[in-house]
């Protein structure tokens, strides 16, 4: 069940707690680091519009049902033409929920026959929108490499980033999609999960959620899948909204100053 939330019109730009201040350039200095330019482009990742069949708590696009901003066709075409003019490797397909544009299908098809491999991000329940209930036979046939975020493994957390009813219809699509043979032992189909918090805190280290999520999964409901991978929530829209309503925006603030990590720099 989705939600229709407004959009966000807050001012974007995040307090910072004056005592705390670092620019990013000084921090790299302090730590004898620098930012270079990648060699060859690996993958290309392209949003293709901020309409989803949910509107979640967090969401850093302030993606919603309501959304018309969504990719055109000829721009989809310029995608796939950059994708075998370079040679891009992989396709990196996101939204919104990417599958409710009309041109997603043809992206997938196309970067396929160019000789891409296409990652999908996919919010499991739009599985179940009109016309969308082939999705794991669809992924399955181009080799998709499909990635999943999931909240949580228990029915509260997520329904409360998400929605009623959504915990449900997404332990229902997993298992379609194991049944399809993304994420299962003996298929090369990848079914990878993202978690990022529910409220204003960091990720735990991401090997042990990644263990709790596959023992509880399985467990609970028999549903398995390839890695999971942890990510931090951005304090921009409707996330900064949620931190100043519940004045938690100085304290994650700080949270994010405290947690740099001069070892994730050289993949930047």
């Amino acid at each position: 069940m989705s939600r229709d939330l407004p959009i966000v019109e807050t001012r974007q730009t995040p307090s910072i707690p004056s005592a705390a201040w670092i620019g990013f350039d000084e921090k790299l200095v302090a730590h004898g680091l620098s930012l270079r330019a990648a060699a060859t482009i690996e993958t290309l990742q392209v949003n293709v519009g901020k309409l989803c069949n949910q509107a979640c708590k967090h969401c850093h696009v302030d993606a919603s049902p309501t959304r018309t901003e969504i990719m055109t066709r000829e721009v989809a075409e310029q995608v796939i033409a950059t994708v075998r003019r370079f040679s891009i490797p992989t396709l990196d397909i996101t939204g919104g929920a990417p599958e409710l544009n009309p041109s997603f299908r043809f992206l997938v098809r196309e970067a396929r026959a160019a000789g891409a491999h296409v990652m999908v991000r996919h919010n499991l329940t739009v599985m179940f929108e009109p016309e969308q209930s082939d999705l794991p036979e669809f992924f399955r046939e181009h080799e998709v490499e499909v990635i999943s975020s999931l909240p949580y493994f228990l029915e509260t957390q997520t329904d409360a980033q998400r929605g009623r009813g959504v915990f449900r219809k997404s332990i229902e699509a997993l298992r379609r999609l194991n049944q399809a043979g993304h994420g299962i032992e003996e298929s090369s189909l990848v079914l990878n999960l993202v978690y990022n918090p529910v409220g204003a805190f960091l990720p735990p280290a991401q090997s042990s959620i990644e263990a709790d999520f596959k023992r509880e999964l399985a467990s609970r409901y028999g549903i398995a899948f390839n890695h999971l991978y942890t990510i931090t929530n951005l304090p921009i829209k409707r996330f900064l909204d949620y931190l100043r309503r519940s004045g938690n925006e100085e304290r994650y603030m700080r949270k994010l100053i405290e947690a740099f990590n001069p070892t994730t720099v050289e993949g930047l």
